[in-house]
């Protein structure tokens, strides 16, 4: 699926599928849990229902549009919207922004994935979003990732890096980097098959990609509501 979305944008219409490395397997999984866990803690007092239905909605809000995730919840694209925006509010987080996106996105996985954190395990209320973006395989799976822009004449890479900063607008981008909003989605769409991920379509490839910016140093992490709750 993720080959032949690139390949809608390829200029040859087909694009190569491999097995790529998740930035989450290069992180230290203990560490990941902790954080994961303490950056969702405040979900836990909710009622169980109110819990589950924050969290699935929020799960699939951040992998498709409120209209889609509307539809899939069988719900109005509102309900998504004031859901996720109560999630944020008690996440200590704006889910508006990507960068924010990609971390609650990256926490939801986990522990979804993963067997529950015992309370005091190590880094439990240490461990940062910027520790594990700081790891050695990280960053290298990050920098290696963005070169791939460089064999590209055009500043694919600094066009990413403000359209990320910009929430994924590219009319805001556009004003950042002083050129036509029209140059940032052909940028965005040039470095789909390079990087072998869909930007333009949020959910888990925009995050990877994300997620390398933020690990590469391209872009500062931000801060996150459960990073400043005493342990």
């Amino acid at each position: 699926m993720s080959a032949l979305a690139v390949a809608r944008f390829s200029p040859h219409g087909a694009a190569m599928y491999a097995e790529r490395t998740r930035p989450e397997r290069l992180m230290d999984p203990e560490a990941l849990q902790a954080w994961s866990a303490r950056l969702l803690r405040p979900l836990d007092a909710l009622p169980h229902h109110t819990r589950a239905e924050l969290l699935a909605t929020t799960r699939l809000g951040l992998e498709f549009t409120a209209v889609a995730a509307a539809r899939i919840l069988g719900v109005s694209r509102n309900t998504v919207r004031a859901r996720m925006e109560r999630a944020g509010e008690l996440l200590g987080t704006d889910l508006t922004r990507l960068p924010v996106r990609a971390a609650v996105h990256l926490a939801l996985n986990t522990q979804a994935s993963l067997d529950p954190v015992p309370e005091g395990s190590a880094g439990d209320g240490v461990v940062r979003f910027a520790d594990l973006l700081a790891g050695t395989a990280v960053r290298a799976w990050a920098r290696e990732l963005l070169g791939r822009l460089t064999a590209d004449g055009r500043d694919l890479r600094g066009t990413l890096r403000a359209w990320i900063a910009a929430g994924g607008n590219a009319e805001r981008a556009a004003h950042l980097l002083g050129m036509h909003a029209q140059t940032v989605r052909e940028h965005v769409r040039g470095a789909e098959p390079v990087l072998e991920r869909r930007l333009l379509a949020t959910g888990s490839d925009q995050y990877e990609v994300v997620l390398a910016h933020l690990a590469a140093g391209d872009l500062e992490p931000p801060a996150l509501g459960g990073e400043s709750r005493p342990g």
